[in-house]
């Protein structure tokens, strides 16, 4: 808990949180609760108290001190249920052998902290961005930290630096997507001290991507378009084609959100011929996302902007076509934003069902923040374009409804 900096209600709310991803249900871990386990009054917590204590340390239970029973004391795992199970093995998965017990760290250990980042990727890409998320992402970080303290190359030593600052910005990432802007601040800046010590240009691109997100999450449109300038002046823009359309795409949302249409425009072209140069080549897992599709869907926020609602529509709907199936919250975002184009065009009955289908794809998972706020937009220009419509009661009546779903 001091490694973490959490107090006893910090920690109730961050298993709290975790047991919401693992279960699908809210958490009643109290502060009560953690003074039990603290003192040790309560030996060994529930089953599915224990998966989120792992998720939040990072680490087995029975290193937090915990006397586990039954089968667990028997070396077999816990089940959680089948749906959330990939998201208790990325995080305790995340642990190397202790730096303590060994003489040397070399690049096998590098691949083994990047084969479990991967991993809490593939989780980002379904659920989105939620504590215990970030919280795995952090402890893999400190693993890194802990390497450090080893003997190595210049190279290996480079290396972990630069998974460290992935990790780091992973954790950024997350609080971004669960619009937790103070945290994702401090971890940006951490993590891009970090990726300057590991001379990692691409690190160093994602995390300027991640800050150009954050001013625009903020409507500080000014820092968003200067984020994606630093952007496309990382290193890596200069041999990676995709990674510089990256760059133009998030610099045209900052123009667009400005009133800038002329610099938006322009910055979509530049990111529609640096994507025409681009080929397939070996990428971190978090460039994944990007491509034709994702190319798309920022055009329909571009133009969405620009009041080009038209536009639009046919860039969402050319989202929607490629968009691959895995990115979940991805495809939720461009369905709300193919809803309000159309919404904006007065064809309020088609927004509406076509809103409804964001919900569809997120299923009974929580509804990351950005996303929940996206559809808060929705909601609220229906309001003021509709607010007699038979389809705006309806609609009402659905985000009521979807309020009791777990945040």
């Amino acid at each position: 808990m001091r490694e973490l900096g959490l107090t006893a209600p910090g920690l109730a709310a961050a298993v709290n949180k975790a047991i919401t991803v693992i279960t699908g249900r809210c958490g009643t871990v109290s502060e009560r609760t953690v003074g039990n386990w603290t003192s040790g009054r309560t030996k060994c917590p529930n089953t599915v108290q224990l998966a989120a204590l792992e998720a939040v340390f990072g680490c087995p239970a029975d290193e937090l001190g915990f006397t586990l029973r039954g089968a667990r004391r028997r070396g077999q795992p816990m089940e959680p249920p089948v749906k959330r199970r990939a998201f208790i093995a990325s995080v305790t998965a995340v642990a190397v052998p202790a730096a303590a017990s060994r003489s040397r760290v070399g690049m096998s250990d590098v691949q083994r902290l990047r084969a479990r980042l991967d991993a809490l990727m593939a989780l980002d890409d379904q659920l989105g961005g939620h504590a215990a998320l970030e919280t795995a992402a952090l402890a893999g970080a400190r693993m890194a930290r802990q390497l450090q303290q080893l003997p190595a190359t210049d190279r290996v030593r480079r290396a972990l630096f630069s998974v460290a600052a992935d990790y780091t910005a992973t954790a950024a990432w997350s609080c971004i997507d669960a619009r937790e802007g103070t945290r994702a601040q401090q971890h940006l800046d951490r993590a891009l001290a970090l990726a300057g010590l590991a001379q990692d240009s691409t690190a160093q691109l994602r995390l300027w991507n991640s800050h150009a997100m954050l001013a625009y999450q903020r409507t500080d449109y000014t820092t968003a378009v200067a984020a994606g300038h630093a952007a496309h002046a990382c290193a890596v823009t200069r041999t990676d084609p995709l990674t510089a359309s990256l760059a133009h795409a998030r610099t045209a949302i900052g123009h667009a959100a400005a009133g800038s249409r002329q610099a938006a425009l322009r910055s979509l072209g530049h990111a529609g011929e640096a994507l025409t140069r681009a080929h397939t080549q070996p990428r971190p897992s978090w460039l994944a996302f990007y491509g034709p599709a994702e190319l798309a869907a920022i055009t329909a926020i571009t133009h969405q902007h620009l009041g080009q609602h038209d536009i639009a529509e046919w860039a969402a709907h050319r989202a929607l076509a490629g968009i691959p199936e895995q990115f979940r919250r991805n495809r939720a975002s461009a369905t709300v934003r193919l809803a309000l184009a159309q919404l904006h065009q007065g064809d309020t009955e088609q927004a509406c069902a076509t809103a409804t289908g964001a919900y569809t794809l997120v299923g009974t998972d929580p509804i990351p923040a950005r996303l929940r706020t996206l559809l808060g937009d929705f909601h609220r220009s229906l309001l003021t374009l509709a607010p007699r419509s038979a389809q705006t009661r309806q609609w009402t009546d659905r985000v009521i409804s979807e309020r009791t779903r777990p945040q």
